[in-house]
């Protein structure tokens, strides 16, 4: 249902059973406490007088691993990933520890499957440049937070993918939260 606009009371006029439920009782239920299905959630308006909880998902990936590939691709263990109904935009925030052994950018972004998909892209990546010589020792931890709208409402699934433009790039301790908004 939708919240509507209560009746006005007046003086010694009697309320039906429906009216009371459709001013009192159906706006009740329509208000973030009566929406609220767990703990941790957020609640966003999807439209005119109506809202929606939404929730705050993380997770993580301590394992440090390596690729070589020079497009957007998983590591052995992959992810970070996490799953959120959302409206049409989520905030997206991703962090890693990132090496590489040649003179070249090593990335970590994000692609986004489900209701939407979308491609992990150079924009929206954490990325560091290292200096030739580097022994794979060098390096620091990043993250970048996306507003990501246009999104199509429903199950989205936001998965971490990795690359570097040359040698081997190095990640740990992967992290990944989204709220859905």
């Amino acid at each position: 249902m939708a919240w509507s606009t209560p009746l006005t009371a007046v003086a010694n006029a009697t309320l039906t059973a429906a009216q009371w439920n459709a001013s009192v009782r159906d706006n009740l239920n329509e208000t973030a406490p009566a929406k609220a299905t767990g703990a941790a959630q957020i609640f966003v308006s999807t439209g005119a007088n109506a809202i929606a909880a939404r929730a705050i998902v993380t997770s993580y990936v301590a394992t440090t691993e390596t690729t070589t590939s020079t497009t957007y691709a998983d590591l052995t263990t992959v992810g970070p990933s996490v799953t959120a109904t959302t409206g049409t935009a989520a905030l997206v925030f991703i962090s890693s520890r990132l090496w590489t052994t040649a003179t070249s950018y090593v990335h970590a972004s994000f692609e986004i499957s489900g209701a939407t998909t979308s491609a992990a892209l150079d924009q929206k990546s954490i990325a560091e440049r290292v200096a030739a010589g580097n022994d794979g020792s060098v390096g620091g931890r990043s993250g970048v937070s996306w507003m990501e709208a246009g999104l199509t409402p429903g199950s989205n699934t936001f998965r971490m993918k990795y690359r570097v433009t040359s040698g081997t790039g190095r990640f740990d301790e992967r992290h990944m939260f989204v709220i859905a908004l």
